[in-house]
């Protein structure tokens, strides 16, 4: 860092206070205890060098709390985000605007994962081979070619009229296994490796967690590390890291990497092999055997099967087993064509790693040893064999404790009432300081809680759908008072569509958006636009969503957000609980649900003028003993079972919200996604 940002002079006071910077850039603006409180936590702990495990409630300005105090330190810094989306926000506005208000010379960079950048070199490939089925796929190359004549980064986030999900993007783009490194004729146009060199350089890097954990796994393997070495590591949204590294440190192999295998051997072979037919042979015959791997798997009920379950199906482990006969026979022919390219080199070594990859899953050594557990997962058109761990946290303790750097993990939602445990004992934290800063907002005043009476339990005689009928009965009174304006979200996709089939037939005066019908940000854009509208959500809107004002003013949530039995990583984390003397009720599947019940109630109250009425339809909050602790650990809402007190809620006049610069800014503004 500059001389000028390393010896900056401004204290939090300076910053936070009434006469500070940010009371002086924006209009309006009130300090808040709970976020100069943070901001200090974080200070100490970037100057002792200690983990900090921070829970800060919704509206203590979370990213500008822990941004300024990283700023002023003059450390080198990696922050990393939940998504794409905020990493993005982050990077072009929050980070630049601060740093400017502080007068910090920081050099900031933006690091994706190598997915997210077009591949020059992949690109030339597609034009050349034309593996195109659809006039979409090729009209949407047209748009990529035309847009690689004009980006600066390769961002594919930036490339406009081709969506972040289409079909085209894997093959414009580079995987660990496809990417030819050094050896490609157009390293040094590289977006990828341009970015990581800009990342090494810069003094505050911002990442997603994906990339975090993907580097700490990578750096397991002895690879070189992606990441620069910092003194100060902050993982925001931190509730999301250990079930993303448990993916991440575990192993997959699965129908898509063989076929793409299968398809960049056939396509090298024309370009490299022409005289060697037997390897398009052997192509060929390792994309044919993963269709019987697919058919002898289609008899699964459920996504995710224990491995346990189907080792004695002769289908399955005989259709294996031959799809491990046509690697080998890929990895002989690759053998024999490797010393011809770089590319075939290339899909020899990949070649070789899912061969090793597959006899490591079928030998099982690692979940024998009680390390991990084997399951698979089937889709429709695709199957993936995995290797997890059950617990990713000796791995993630090993990188906390590699080098003396401070560690600060934030969120709205890590502990369960004032209880870290679940989230520190998944980390393997034994001596983090934790602490909660307590939302400004003042709940009492600004909603209600509404149970409403004589609901049957979800697994009553009537079953989930009289449950979600009777759930809709209780809200609906309460969409006629607040005329719309409310999420109603619910943790089956079998709820959401009865939902939207029961309301599309009854509730016809009111709009609807229902998730699935238009992309995620789409949809919330449609929602904001209509004003009276009513939007049917998953777990995949219980968090990461920020409408504000009048355009949100109820929120239902239909059931305590207990995982789905039968998960076979679940199984085996909970046998482990148990062999250690715990009840995995209570140290894992009960605070598991206070943390995501607490994301799905905070999309209600977003700003100091909100007001409204959270509704949980579970009559178990109020029937079970567990259902004291879950709802002490929610905010402290006026609770009421009585149905025209939460009408009276919503029939009450909604103040403007009090917008400034200052909030856009410290929370996620109106289109955070």
């Amino acid at each position: 860092m500059t001389e000028a940002g390393r010896h900056n002079q401004l204290g939090l006071e300076d910053v936070f206070g009434p006469d500070g910077r940010l009371a002086g850039a924006f209009e309006g603006y009130q300090p808040r205890a709970g976020q100069r409180r943070m901001a200090e936590l974080i200070r100490d702990s970037i100057n002792d060098q200690h983990t900090l495990v921070l829970e800060a409630g919704t509206g203590v300005g979370k990213t500008f709390g822990y941004l300024a105090p990283v700023l002023l330190s003059g450390k080198r810094a990696l922050i990393s985000t939940g998504t794409k989306h905020l990493q993005d926000q982050l990077f072009d506005r929050d980070l630049p605007r601060l740093r400017d208000l502080l007068s910090v010379t920081a050099k900031v960079a933006l690091l994706k994962g190598r997915a997210n950048y077009l591949c020059k070199y992949r690109l030339e490939l597609a034009d050349e081979q034309a593996r195109l089925p659809r006039r979409e796929d090729a009209r949407a190359l047209a748009r990529i070619r035309d847009w690689a004549t004009r980006t600066i980064d390769g961002d594919r986030a930036d490339c406009s009229g081709v969506g972040d999900d289409h079909e085209i993007w894997p093959l414009v783009t580079s995987t660990n296994d496809n990417c030819l490194g050094r050896d490609c004729p157009l390293y040094d146009e590289c977006f990828v490796v341009k970015a990581r060199e800009r990342a090494q350089k810069a003094d505050i890097v911002v990442i997603n967690h994906h990339l975090f954990c993907a580097d700490l796994a990578l750096r397991q393997t002895g690879f070189a590390e992606l990441l620069p070495e910092t003194d100060v590591v902050v993982l925001d949204e931190a509730h999301q890291v250990p079930e993303i590294a448990s993916m991440f440190f575990g192993e997959a192999i699965g129908s898509r990497q063989l076929r793409d295998l299968a398809a960049d051997t056939r396509a090298e072979q024309k370009h490299e092999a022409r005289d060697q037919p037997g390897l398009a042979e052997a192509a060929d015959t390792l994309k044919g055997a993963t269709d019987p791997v697919l058919e002898a798997l289609t008899r699964i009920e459920n996504e995710r099967v224990p491995w346990a379950d189907l080792a004695d199906e002769a289908s399955v482990t005989e259709s294996l087993g031959r799809l491990g006969e046509a690697l080998d026979g890929l990895v002989q022919e690759l053998e024999i064509a490797a010393p011809r390219g770089k590319g075939l080199q290339a899909l020899l070594g990949r070649a070789q790693g899912l061969r090793d990859e597959l006899t490591a899953f079928r030998e099982g050594k690692t979940e024998a040893q009680g390390h991990a557990v084997r399951w698979v997962e089937r889709r429709t058109r695709s199957f993936t064999l995995h290797t997890t761990p059950v617990n990713a946290a000796g791995q993630l303790k090993s990188h906390v404790e590699s080098a003396p750097r401070a560690w600060i993990m934030t969120s709205a939602t890590l502990a369960a009432g004032k209880d870290f445990s679940h989230f520190t004992r998944r980390m393997n934290l034994d001596d983090a300081r934790c602490e909660q800063v307590e939302s400004p907002f003042d709940f009492p005043e600004q909603a209600v809680l509404y149970l409403p009476p004589n609901l049957p339990e979800p697994s009553g005689p009537g079953g989930a759908r009289e449950h979600t009928l009777a759930s809709l009965r209780a809200v609906y009174p309460l969409l006629k008072a607040s005329g719309g304006r409310a999420f109603l979200l619910f943790t089956s996709h079998r709820a959401l569509k009865l939902a939207a089939e029961t309301l599309g037939e009854h509730l016809t005066e009111l709009p609807l958006f229902v998730q699935g019908t238009q992309a995620k940000s789409a949809l919330l854009e449609s929602f904001r636009e209509a004003g009276n509208g009513v939007l049917l959500g998953t777990q995949s809107f219980w968090e990461g969503v920020d409408v504000r004002g009048e355009a949100l003013s109820l929120v239902m949530i239909d059931r305590i957000p207990f995982a789905a039995p039968g998960d076979p990583v679940r199984a085996a984390r909970e046998q482990r609980l148990k062999d250690k003397g715990l009840v995995p009720f209570v140290h894992m599947a009960l605070p598991e649900a206070i943390i995501t019940l607490k994301q799905g109630v905070g999309r209600l109250i977003r700003d100091t003028a909100d007001t409204g009425v959270m509704v949980l339809c579970d009559p178990r909050l109020q029937s079970k003993g567990y259902g004291r602790t879950i709802l002490d650990a929610l905010p402290p809402m006026r609770r009421t079972r009585d149905g025209r007190v939460a009408r009276d809620m919503l029939r009450r006049p909604v103040e403007p919200p009090k917008q400034s610069p200052a909030d856009s800014l410290v929370e996620s503004s109106k289109n955070t996604i």
